[in-house]
């Protein structure tokens, strides 16, 4: 294994790990630890930011290496995280603002990237537990 694919699996490894974290037990402690709601929510809206860059960094390492149409699920978590991040987080940020957008309230949004979260999260799950990441 060379260089590239090594640092590629720890990408994975990492990526993977901070999303299960985040979503498992840093944002629900943000919540319960900060009594100020806007302040907890800005820092976990920082955190998921973080995540989609990371994904979509993995992803773009992943395109490199040869063997690339195996990591079909890492890309698809990629894709979620991306349109979480500049897709619905702008909607969301109106939604807030204005109590609602097209029809949806600010809480409805985040269902939906509750959803998607989780549909990366699951993706990476298939890559890791498949060994599908070289």
């Amino acid at each position: 294994m060379n260089g590239i694919a090594r640092v590629f699996r720890l990408a994975v490894v990492l990526l993977a790990g901070s999303l299960w974290s985040a979503a498992l037990w840093v944002a629900p402690t943000l919540f319960h630890a900060q009594p100020d709601r806007a302040l907890a929510g800005l820092l976990a809206g920082r955190l998921f930011q973080i995540e989609a860059w990371l994904g979509v960094g993995v992803a773009l390492l992943a395109l490199i290496l040869p063997g690339r149409a195996k990591f079909l699920w890492g890309y698809v978590a990629a894709a979620l995280l991306a349109a979480m991040e500049w897709g619905l987080r702008p909607i969301m940020s109106l939604a807030h603002e204005r109590g609602a957008m097209w029809g949806l309230t600010f809480g409805a949004w985040h269902g939906v990237a509750a959803v998607l979260y989780l549909g990366a999260c699951l993706g990476l799950v298939l890559v890791v537990w498949n060994d599908d990441f070289r």
